[in-house]
């Protein structure tokens, strides 16, 4: 009888041993047939690299003559033949960068800063083909994203890749760049998402930002190139990299494909981006303040004041209301907050969540367009600041020697005002406040807005009358 068992028992864990050397071997086999990272970035790399372009451009500028404060030495008077020496002159900027094709008739999406201000324009594509001049039609820019859509005009169908969805990336996930550093085509590298979120990195607050951050290295040349997963599909584009040296050090940024999606669209379609408008002013929730207006998180975004005659303001906001949600989605700081509105068209009606008072309520504010933004924000310059500014254009940008920069050109200051008081006039470009670059008249309210009263501020400047980038202290009232 023991005997028998026994044999029993061997003959069941017979059986059961080779099952699970079967289903060992079928887990081995399974992991085999999964391709591993190494073979991923090679499929994605094959797939994608036709349809990533080399741009070469050139920007024309007139620079002051570096020599001209000498001008009454008599060293200078001698060897330039002054009085004949030229006040300015004509000088040729080369610049690179990248760009990926979105569909079969040739749009090419890339950064604003590598065409916003070309006066030529050439891609090249992986597959040797160029196309310059006439054949190259930038179709639209919009510099508050870093975002433009420049199309070839050449025989299709043209290699594209498709946008994904960036709001389901996870940190760590693996990423593939691709584009043209210092000139290198067709380069690829590899990392993961670092962070997501990022805002307030290298221009003012309503330079709409929500960067993904990556260690995928990305060098001068690669702007505009497309960060991509591993599934093939772009979920953002380089922009920028965060650098003590000038080159890659672990810190790279694109832009989500989600905003990139939207304003492409936009920018095909309508030649520029059609925003929605809040009409507040915000604020980052810091410890300080969070402790003023009795807040459990830093998460959300602080109303710093509310626009007169805006849509906020109808819709019975107030300054100190927190948003901590946007039609039912979390607000995590200011710059998603005005991602999302600037994603939503004019005239749809939303829910904020706003904190108030310690208690929760929501409000529905149907957004404006940015007409009705231009109009009041003019009118809340002019009545709070002394000052009417429009948009810097690209002839100024040339003119004065500030290339690719952002800035405010002045069209009317009081002279009692701060600005007035500091010496601004007429003509004159406002490029930063504090630091922070001024891209629209909304850019420089936000800023203005969000500083302290009586704080002393910086601006970086240009003099129309000598043409020279000052410095110019200022206290805000």
């Amino acid at each position: 009888m023991r005997s028998r068992r026994l044999k029993g028992s061997l003959y069941l864990a017979t059986i059961v041993s080779a099952v699970c050397i079967l289903f060992q071997g079928y887990g081995a086999t399974a992991a085999r047939a999964q391709p591993s990272l190494t073979t991923a970035v090679e499929q994605v790399a094959k797939e994608a690299i036709p349809a990533v372009v080399h741009v070469e451009v050139t920007q024309r500028q007139e620079v002051q003559n570096p020599f001209l404060p000498f001008e009454n030495e008599p060293f200078f008077r001698h060897f330039f033949q002054i009085p004949n020496m030229p006040k300015k002159f004509q000088r040729e900027v080369f610049g690179l960068g990248s760009g990926v094709i979105l569909d079969n008739e040739g749009h090419i999406l890339t950064n604003y800063h590598v065409v916003g201000n070309a006066s030529k324009i050439k891609v090249v594509l992986a597959d040797g083909r160029e196309f310059s001049g006439k054949a190259v039609k930038v179709i639209g820019t919009d510099p508050e994203t870093d975002l433009a859509v420049i199309q070839i005009l050449g025989k299709g169908p043209f290699p594209h890749l498709e946008l994904g969805n960036s709001d389901n990336l996870k940190v760590g996930q693996w990423v593939v760049a691709i584009g043209q550093p210092e000139g290198l085509s067709e380069t690829v590298t590899q990392g993961i998402i670092s962070a997501k979120h990022r805002s307030g990195l290298f221009s003012a607050a309503t330079a709409y930002q929500d960067y993904l951050q990556t260690d995928a290295a990305i060098n001068p040349g690669n702007s505009g190139g497309p960060l991509m997963d591993l599934n093939g599909k772009v979920i953002g584009i380089n922009s920028a990299i965060m650098t003590q040296s000038g080159g890659f050090e672990g810190l790279g940024f694109a832009i989500p494909s989600n905003i990139a999606a939207h304003v492409s669209q936009e920018l095909i379609a309508h030649g520029k981006v059609v925003r929605g408008w809040l009409g507040v002013s915000l604020q980052k929730i810091t410890p300080e303040l969070a402790k003023s207006f009795n807040l459990t998180s830093f998460k959300g975004a602080l109303v710093a004041d509310v626009m007169k005659n805006g849509p906020a303001a109808a819709a019975g906001m107030k300054r100190g209301d927190t948003i901590v949600a946007f039609q039912g989605k979390e607000v995590m700081s200011p710059s998603i907050l005005a991602d999302d509105v600037s994603l939503t068209p004019p005239g749809t009606q939303v829910t904020l969540t706003v904190m108030r008072n310690g208690e929760k309520k929501d409000i529905a504010v149907k957004l404006g367009s940015l007409q009705e933004q231009n109009k009041a924000l003019e009118a809340s310059l002019k009545r709070q600041f002394g000052i009417v500014v429009r948009s810097m254009t690209p002839e100024e940008a040339n003119k004065y020697g500030v290339g690719s920069k952002t800035g405010v050109t002045v069209e009317q200051v009081s002279s009692d005002s701060p600005f007035g008081k500091a010496g601004f006039q007429k003509g004159d470009i406002i490029l930063q406040i504090d630091g922070q670059e001024v891209s629209s008249a909304g850019s420089l309210y936000v800023l203005l807005t969000s500083l302290q009263a009586k704080h002393r501020v910086t601006v970086q400047a240009v003099d129309h009358s000598s043409g020279q980038v000052v410095n110019v202290f200022m206290r805000l009232p």
